[in-house]
């Protein structure tokens, strides 16, 4: 070792770093900063992009259409145009304010045409209307129900989720899986019918009412299910633009 070369020694109260404990200071501060920037940027492209869903809190308007009880709560509300000769038809799932279902607000009104008032709550393709308390009010004194032809799809198993509807179609996001568990299972309980999310291959997914094999609301007796993966055999139906599961909440199980 040449005796002229002194090894570089700072002390960590003296004003300036020795010039080469300074450069690698800097070289070593600068990667930190860019391996932290690397890593924010992987993490965010990693995450799932939140659904395209939305609730128009503070934004009650007036709907019009029949309202149907069973199996769901629901406003059919005819849409501009047709398709054919067929009129077309807007189906809203119907809930009342906070974590409680419709049944009694819609009671004695199936079949009857009407007004309402109600905040919009949607994702993709489904469609819910709040209802604002004392808001129905019947347009046609006779009966009116709409055109509703009902297509059995037969016997099916699905593998997928089971969350309150009105959370996951747009008043919480995301409004499903364990962290939303509790506050799924409270809107269920109150009312709030439960949705049977199912996804392919592809990661596309689709969406079913669950009801019970008579069709009658399914909410206290899948309470135990909610948020967990769950395979259930049941048989399909379609109406207009929704599809309903009905099955017998004894033959749901649990799956990995």
């Amino acid at each position: 070792m040449n005796l002229n070369e002194r090894e570089e020694f700072y002390v960590g109260y003296l004003p300036k770093a020795p010039a080469g404990v300074a450069r690698h200071t800097r070289k070593a501060a600068l990667a930190i900063a860019i391996g932290a920037v690397a890593i924010a940027v992987l993490l965010v492209m990693g995450q799932r992009r939140f659904a395209e869903s939305f609730f128009e809190f503070g934004n009650a308007r007036e709907f019009e259409g029949v309202v149907s009880e069973y199996p769901v709560p629901t406003l059919i509300a005819q849409k501009d145009g047709q398709v054919g000769t067929q009129p077309a038809f807007s189906y809203y799932a119907l809930v009342a304010e906070g974590k409680h279902g419709a049944e009694a607000i819609v009671e004695g009104f199936d079949g009857r045409r009407v007004k309402l008032r109600g905040t919009l709550i949607h994702r993709e393709n489904t469609a819910m209307i709040e209802v604002v308390p004392d808001s129905i009010k019947i347009t046609n004194p006779g009966f009116s129900a709409a055109n509703r032809p009902v297509e059995n799809l037969g016997e099916q198993t699905f593998a997928g989720e089971i969350v309150d509807s009105k959370c996951y179609l747009g008043v919480m996001n995301p409004g499903h899986t364990k962290p939303h568990r509790e506050c799924a299972s409270l809107c269920i309980r109150g009312g709030v019918p439960p949705l049977f999310v199912v996804r392919d291959a592809e990661g596309k997914s689709a969406v079913l009412w669950l009801v019970s094999e008579r069709g009658q609301p399914l909410n206290q007796e899948v309470l135990d299910f909610v948020a967990e993966p769950v395979e259930i055999t049941g048989r399909v139906s379609q109406n207009g633009d929704q599809l309903f599961l009905r099955a017998d909440p004894r033959s749901f199980r649990r799956i990995h």
